[in-house]
């Protein structure tokens, strides 16, 4: 079973349209799906009009059921949507999957494992993952063996697909994932100068790391998901339609063609690739003159990471807590937080006293503290609300039925 990870940190960019219509132009074109909402959103099941009051339980109640040890099976919760085709709905509770496998080991792996056990019956899983970097994001990346970008053609989107992309990098380089990842231009509007030099931009720095099909800007497609039908059941002879099957007709036969391959890049060594190429491609500013006035007004200035050149160095400073030198330093993901704290031992509990810096506007907080040898405990605040911190497996529950973080300083 190839899994496809839908994944792009940015909303708007149509993940959720790509994941159901292509799920649904594989079952079409034969292929026994799966498709996976990891998105507390749970906008697969509005797409495809089932009914959110009936949905019992979701892939949530499967993810944590074995930390639980009431092991609940994928099959359980599934939804049929047609012969081929079956949904694992999502619901808000999702939202709170980080924070409830907090400590558990291998949390990043449950997805994985859910999936593996179902491995045989489909030919196809597709993932519809969360517009953030977080532990559900995490999850789909583990089990994939592809993970489609969709990238909507305009500045904004190009801009950010650099980033996007390093984040993915960071993230699968500490498993050392081996996955295909390709981009894909979504709500392409040809009658539009942007989208068509923009998409030119796109095809020269990413040559075969993108997608020949190209998904159009189509009223049909909206009209399809607002009556809860893929495209294919709404309207078979649309453009929407012919640009879906075009798209799950490569992504099946890039199955061959990979088989075919000797050796299969690691998906950090790919991201690595295309990110350098997103790079180049939003500094290069190579879109004719009439497009540089714009792109000159909302060009972001450049900010200076403050992190090592050493790849290993720098995914050490990534989420968690490590023990650098003669300092503590403490790194958490935060994208949508405007004020995160860390109260603990070491500072009276009083959080005011150590509050985290963000990292430019990557969502990354950090802070760094020396600390005498000895064990500490600690929590998180985050715009007032005290928690645990998520990327630290090493807890003990407190007085007041929560958990407390712990770190050893050697």
């Amino acid at each position: 079973m190839r899994t496809v990870a839908i994944v792009n940190q940015k909303g708007g960019c149509g993940k959720t349209t790509v994941s159901i219509n292509l799920a649904s132009a594989l079952s079409d074109l034969g292929q026994r799906t799966l498709l996976v909402d990891m998105d507390p959103q749970s906008h697969c099941a509005v797409g495809l009009a089932v009914p959110e009051e009936q949905i019992e339980q979701s892939i949530y109640d499967v993810l944590i059921s074995k930390s639980r040890n009431e092991p609940i099976r994928l099959t359980e919760i599934l939804w049929q949507i047609n012969d081929r085709l079956e949904l694992a709905p999502a619901s808000i509770d999702l939202s709170a999957f980080e924070q409830q496998m907090a400590g558990i080991p291998e949390r990043e792996c449950c997805l994985k494992n859910v999936l593996s056990e179902v491995k045989d019956e489909y030919d196809y899983a597709i993932v519809d993952c969360p517009p953030a970097v977080s532990l559900l994001t995490f999850n789909a990346l583990r089990a994939a063996t592809d993970a489609i970008v969709p990238v909507e053609t305009g500045y904004f989107s190009l801009h950010g697909l650099s980033r996007q992309l390093e984040t993915l990098s960071i993230l699968c380089k500490r498993c050392n994932q081996q996955v295909n990842v390709k981009v894909l231009a979504s709500m392409y509007d040809i009658r539009t100068r942007m989208a068509r030099e923009i998409l030119a931009e796109l095809r020269n720095h990413f040559a075969d790391k993108m997608f020949r099909t190209i998904v159009n800007f189509n009223t049909k497609l909206k009209e399809a998901a607002s009556l809860g039908q893929p495209i294919n059941e709404y309207d078979p002879v649309s453009k929407g339609q012919l640009d879906f099957r075009a798209l799950a007709e490569e992504v099946i036969s890039s199955k061959a063609k990979q088989q075919r391959r000797e050796l299969v890049d690691s998906l950090a060594g790919q991201l690595e690739a295309i990110s350098t190429s997103a790079d180049e491609l939003v500094k290069s500013a190579k879109l004719p003159i009439a497009v540089k006035p714009e792109i000159k007004a909302i060009q972001a200035p450049k900010i200076e990471k403050p992190m090592p050149v050493d790849t290993d160095a720098k995914l050490s400073s990534y989420y968690g807590v490590n023990q650098i030198n003669d300092a503590v330093v403490f790194v958490t993901l935060y994208p949508r937080a405007t004020d995160v704290q860390i109260a603990g031992d070491f500072n009276g509990w009083q959080p005011t006293k150590n509050p985290l810096q963000k990292v430019g506007d990557t969502g990354v907080w950090q802070t760094k503290l020396k600390l005498p040898a000895g064990r500490y405990r600690y929590r998180l605040v985050v715009d007032g609300q005290w928690q645990q911190d998520p990327y630290n497996e090493h807890t003990e529950l407190n007085p007041f039925g929560g958990f407390n973080s712990v770190v050893e300083v050697k």
